[in-house]
């Protein structure tokens, strides 16, 4: 039998050969798979660099993970959820990335979109015909130059090319968490579904053709997690925690600008069909934070990027561009009210108030809205120590209850969420909630572009 870690670091002592990876260092690649098991499969110092011999041991075994270490002491690698076969086909699949672990951190670079993640050949193991594991049944890593994946050999593997090891283990996906009340919503906490929502996002096209990106608005109180919302989708897409936004808990709003966040598929990659656009937070004082007036001309999409607030005046763009409308491009198409979800019971009459005469507002001009509810890790015990207990927890449930009721929002439109604040490196659980929350903003956003399109093909 072969030596097993489980998620949570469940080790089985059996084998006949050991893993030189380390618990440590299992556990942190299991979060980024989700709820799994490693089992190794292959071991090039007991097995042999022969491609038959890995072949033999690892075809037909599903998900698998390649971890290969070399003499400057550099762990690095590659995951894919298809199956090895020996078919000659070129694999297309979006949960393949490549890894290298920097420190204690394991650093992902994700298959670059419209690319091949490998080809399915009789050889050793490689990624888009790019990166080759164990190149000509040798202990070596090659890099011949392709645009699969954007890698830095200094920062992967040192330049080392020179293997003392490189194990393959397979990937089982465990059962979700037990429980004795069924999910409330149904979600499916898997790399697979991962890749599936960050295709739809990559490939989506807003519904009118003069609309080449959707713009989102994200109203919300004082560090509730406006910033940081997107910061955790700029940080998925990048495929490393970024802080390209300024987010915090300080007293006062950070954000003292209007600013329209565009998100780029990596660093290299295109601009994806959505905005995010930031604003100041509310505040239930009067003449303090976002205005209502200011609020209406970023709807309107008068308000240009970087525009600073001023608490004092209402913002006057040139006499509105000499009563100009702006084109629906320029307007919003969506509006995500942000609330906290360990303060919802704490919200002052003046703040909802303040919401609702936003909500008011934003209801004449038809926009969609959503609320996005964050913080959940920090309003329950259960949710904090496993994500996935979020819709088996009554606590939370109670929450999107209680925000339904009191922003007169139905149910249905309040998505719980976990942004990144203090983590160093990407979690499945958390990115499969943002992203689920992401694509519910774009199908909103075209719920109102097809009322739009409507209200035009009427006869006047």
């Amino acid at each position: 039998m072969d030596q097993s870690f489980g998620f949570g670091s469940q080790v089985s002592m059996v084998a006949p050969f050991t893993c030189k990876l380390t618990d440590g260092k299992s556990k942190r690649l299991c979060a980024l798979l989700g709820n799994v098991k490693l089992s190794l499969l292959y071991k090039a110092s007991v097995h042999g660099y022969q491609a038959s011999a890995f072949h033999q041991r690892c075809d037909r075994q599903g998900p698998t993970l390649l971890v290969a270490y070399n003499r400057t002491g550099y762990i690095f690698g590659g995951y894919t959820s298809v199956d090895y076969t020996q078919s000659g086909q070129y694999i297309t699949d979006e949960s393949t990335f490549l890894f290298s672990f920097q420190g204690k951190i394991p650093v992902c670079i994700k298959v670059n979109s419209g690319h091949y993640a490998r080809v399915d050949d009789a050889g050793m193991p490689n990624f888009g015909q790019q990166l080759y594991f164990c190149y000509n049944n040798q202990p070596v890593v090659l890099n011949q130059r392709g645009n699969a994946f954007s890698v830095n050999t200094t920062t992967m593997y040192g330049n080392d090319t020179r293997l003392t090891e490189c194990e393959v283990y397979k990937v089982k996906q465990m059962p979700q968490i037990s429980a004795r009340h069924k999910q409330w919503r149904n979600v499916l906490w898997t790399a697979n579904r991962r890749a599936q929502l960050m295709g739809l996002i990559r490939n989506y096209k807003p519904l009118v053709t003069s609309v080449s990106r959707v713009r989102i608005l994200m109203i919300g109180p004082v560090g509730a997690g406006k910033s940081s919302f997107f910061n955790s989708i700029n940080s998925i897409f990048m495929g490393r925690i970024t802080s390209k936004a300024m987010s915090g808990s300080a007293g006062t709003s950070l954000t003292t600008q209007f600013r329209t966040y565009p998100v780029k598929d990596g660093r290299e990659g295109k601009p994806l069909p959505f905005v995010l656009c930031d604003t100041m937070g509310l505040e239930e004082q009067t003449g303090a934070g976002l205005d209502i007036e200011d609020i209406s001309s970023i709807l309107q999409g008068h308000v240009p990027d970087r525009y600073k607030f001023n608490p004092t005046s209402v913002f006057q763009p040139e006499e509105q561009k000499a009563s100009r409308p702006a084109s629906l491009k320029e307007k919003i198409h969506c509006v995500v009210y942000v609330i906290d979800a360990t303060k919802i019971s704490l919200m002052s009459d003046k703040l909802q108030e303040k919401i609702a005469s936003v909500r008011r507002k934003v209801n004449s001009l038809g926009i969609a809205q959503i609320v996005l509810m964050t913080k959940v890790d920090e309003a329950c015990p259960q949710v904090e120590e496993n994500l996935q207990s979020l819709y088996l927890s009554s606590y939370i449930k109670s929450k999107v209850q209680e925000v339904s009721s009191r922003l007169g929002v139905p149910v249905s439109c309040v998505l719980p969420v976990k942004n990144y604040s203090q983590e160093l490196e990407l979690e499945l659980n958390c990115d499969v909630l943002l992203l689920t929350a992401l694509q519910q903003m774009l199908n909103f956003a075209d719920d109102y572009l097809d009322d739009v399109c409507s209200m035009e093909d009427k006869p006047k």
